[in-house]
């Protein structure tokens, strides 16, 4: 399978975009424990894909919907 050259942690960065976590600190354990990332690096990381083109074509439901949070963020403030 064809993976628009997005590499493994990209392509696991998304994946764990897409699923949902219950509970206040699931999401940030999942991030630790099957990543081996610190929260704030993987967000920097994710928000750098939301950006790339690569990502867009991989994953466009999952990378359109978190550009769209992203985007309502940024008009809050």
């Amino acid at each position: 399978m064809e993976h628009a050259g997005l590499d493994r942690r990209e392509r696991d960065i998304l994946a764990l975009e897409r699923r949902g976590f219950a509970g206040p600190g699931a999401k940030e354990r999942a991030i630790r424990e099957e990543l081996g990332l610190a929260p704030v690096r993987y967000y920097q990381l994710l928000n750098a894909l939301l950006d790339d083109e690569r990502a867009l074509a991989h994953d466009p439901v999952t990378v359109n919907r978190l550009r769209r949070v992203r985007q309502a963020r940024r008009e809050e403030r």
